[in-house]
């Protein structure tokens, strides 16, 4: 009984970290080659062909330590590149603000 709960446990891990790299590939297929470089990031083809082995690695090859090496790959785009090139491509931040908005709210020049 114990034996498959962890079973089930493990499966369910394997198909998150199955979609968190999906999600990303489909993420990185999906913003212009343009946008990386002006984010200051690796190449488009270096991140399609990283998160391409971590989907790959996930349906092919179930080896945990492998899984898991793709899990901090998608990571590291969703949280450090994704957001990078959504600003520079005009796709982040706040909706309605100005361009003198600081992080906790409007600038008044200290008056």
């Amino acid at each position: 009984m114990l034996l498959e709960a962890f079973g089930s446990i493990l499966q369910m891990l394997y198909l998150a970290m199955l979609v968190l790299a999906v999600v990303a590939l489909v993420f990185a297929l999906t913003a212009r080659e343009d946008a990386y470089r002006a984010a200051d990031k690796q190449k488009k083809s270096f991140w399609l062909i990283i998160l391409g082995i971590t989907v790959f690695v996930n349906l092919v090859i179930p080896i945990l330590f492998l899984q898991i090496a793709g899990v901090v790959a998608s990571i590291v785009f969703m949280v450090d590149v994704r957001p990078a090139i959504k600003a520079v491509s005009g796709g982040g931040g706040r909706r309605g603000g100005s361009s003198s908005d600081g992080p906790y709210g409007p600038y008044n020049g200290g008056r």
